[in-house]
């Protein structure tokens, strides 16, 4: 849960603060919304423009096709030539939203250096998780072209629980440092908290945010055997024992209530039906 780094014993909210926190976020969405349209009118130039069957048949030299229907070189080298253009053409996008409006806002103390390393990791990591998706699309469309929208939505379903669970102890420690938070009152009032919401926890851990964020923040995260208490240190620096435990306390209750199984569970509905229809398009698009 994320909270305005305002000074913890102020207790009316701060209107100009306020409406900067309202023009941020609509700046943002700004942003998320120009980015789609950009991904929309790419797609839709690729087919109309015939950039899609050129690309086809220049990557025709990429014969290996270890199941009857799969290339799975042809496949990885179009996903990455139009991915790469994707995110060139959208930098600008992502310099001002990821940078520039950050610091505007006071929101950020990342330099432009630490910036662009966090950008190239991103960057590599979701290309790798996405390109592993798509050969497996294409994987299942080669060899279960009637369901194949089905065990693509299982898969992801296992996909998400796994990463919700491995994220706290693989993915973000690539971009945060943690350390465990050693022993003393807000601990042991933190995990008698746990306690009293019948939940187990690995134990209780900083998140270093402060070289990148002046945002406070702290959170349950992870399932099952990785689920811990993070805190930002931005967060321990500026409020007290009691307001973090109000922030956890509030972080605990979508616990209790299962709102990360809903979460996961509305969301592989949603992929299911999505898939269902572009599988319905496509059998169309095949027939016709």
């Amino acid at each position: 849960m994320e909270i305005d780094t305002k000074q913890s014993q102020q207790t009316e909210i701060d209107p100009e603060r306020q409406q900067q926190a309202r023009e941020y976020a609509r700046l943002r969405r700004r942003l998320s919304f120009i980015s789609m349209g950009i991904a929309a009118i790419g797609i839709i130039f690729v087919f109309w423009s015939g950039l899609d069957t050129a690309m086809r048949d220049w990557l025709q030299f990429l014969t290996w096709q270890p199941i009857a229907g799969w290339y799975p070189w042809q496949v990885l080298v179009y996903f990455l030539v139009f991915m790469l253009a994707y995110e060139i053409i959208t930098a600008p996008l992502a310099y001002f939203g990821g940078f520039v409006l950050p610091h505007r806002y006071g929101l950020s103390t990342m330099t432009l250096k630490s910036w662009l390393i966090d950008l190239c990791k991103g960057l590599v990591l979701g290309l790798i998780l996405e390109a592993l998706a798509v050969e497996l699309i294409y994987l299942l469309l080669a060899t279960q072209p009637q369901i194949w929208w089905l065990w693509v939505a299982v898969i992801l379903l296992f996909f998400m629980v796994v990463m919700a669970n491995l994220a706290p102890v693989l993915i973000l420690p690539l971009f945060y440092k943690f350390t465990p938070l050693p022993e003393g009152e807000l601990t042991r009032r933190l995990l008698a908290l746990v306690e009293r919401a019948h939940t187990r926890v690995s134990g209780v851990f900083t998140m270093h945010l402060s070289s990148k964020t002046t945002a406070a923040n702290a959170a349950l995260m992870g399932l099952g055997n990785t689920r811990r208490i993070v805190l930002g240190d931005t967060m321990l620096d500026r409020y007290t024992p009691d307001e973090i435990e109000v922030v956890l306390a509030h972080e605990l209750g979508h616990h209790v209530h299962h709102d990360i199984w809903k979460l996961i569970l509305s969301q592989a509905v949603l992929t299911l039906g999505g898939l269902y229809l572009l599988n319905l398009a496509l059998h169309w698009v095949v027939e016709t």
